[in-house]
């Protein structure tokens, strides 16, 4: 049982990792629902793994273009800039913000809600009232506009925020046609959930034991496999349908919490 429950974990951390209805809200909730222990937050750490190895997987081309080019290419050096400048923001809040979120904010459940909601009301009127879009293509952004993407996605170390949440709507703040805006999403997070990653790591090492490898290993096969499914499926329900369904779904979803909390 333990082992299936990993595997819906998994799943679930793959899923909602890419879409902007916060995973950390999903696999939080889902774990208490599950009475699922996990000392330490080591289980969630690892299987994050999975979900950024599926985001590199399916953008290689892309990264092994940038890569080769960054010596001479101007291209690849102005995308691998963009991406550092967006990254930055995040390093400098996470730095001094780290500790709290964990300690205090990623344990009430009230909080997490609230986030939810006033994400999704604020994704609506983003839809609604958001510029004309200029730019059209991830790899065309400007400096400026993935700097102020990267500040937004600051926003997101509130749990239930969701940081593909906070840099979409971000984007399109921005200006980033839709697709563009989640595209440059997926980007952005290679770099912050590797830094994330890395640091969550240094202080779940104590807790990662041999009898907890199973379930690890299948957590993380999950996560790369749903991660590798939803994100191009995603990009075409944006195109046609924008990002209305998703925050219909976040203020239900939280409103819903918010109702079991008072429940007892």
């Amino acid at each position: 049982m333990t082992y299936l429950i990993a595997a819906v974990l998994g799943v679930i951390q793959g899923l909602t990792e890419f879409l902007p209805i916060s995973s950390t809200a999903h696999l939080l909730v889902a774990a208490r629902l599950l009475g699922y222990e996990d000392p330490g937050g080591a289980f969630t750490v690892m299987i994050q793994l999975g979900s950024i190895l599926a985001i590199i997987w399916l953008y290689r081309a892309k990264l092994a273009t940038v890569a080769c080019g960054l010596p001479s290419d101007r291209d690849a050096q102005r995308f691998a800039l963009m991406l550092l400048v967006a990254v930055v923001p995040a390093l400098v809040a996470g730095t001094f913000l780290g500790d709290y979120v964990q300690a205090v904010l990623y344990e009430s459940v009230r909080i997490i809600a609230g986030a939810l909601v006033t994400g999704g009301v604020v994704m609506l009127l983003v839809e609604r009232l958001r510029p004309a879009p200029a730019v059209m293509d991830a790899e065309r952004i400007s400096v400026s506009r993935a700097f102020v993407v990267g500040v937004c996605q600051v926003v997101s170390f509130v749990p239930g925020v969701s940081r593909s949440g906070a840099t979409i709507v971000g984007g399109m703040l921005m200006r980033l046609d839709r697709p563009v805006a989640a595209e440059f999403s997926f980007f952005l997070a290679i770099p912050t959930m590797v830094a994330a990653f890395g640091y969550q790591l240094a202080h779940v090492r104590p807790n990662l034991g041999v009898e907890q490898a199973a379930e690890i290993a299948i957590g993380f096969v999950m996560a790369f496999i749903a991660s590798a499914v939803v994100v191009k499926p995603f990009l075409s329900f944006v195109r046609r349908s924008g990002f209305a369904p998703f925050a219909w779904y976040r203020i239900v979803f939280g409103a819903g919490l918010l109702a079991m909390v008072r429940g007892g």
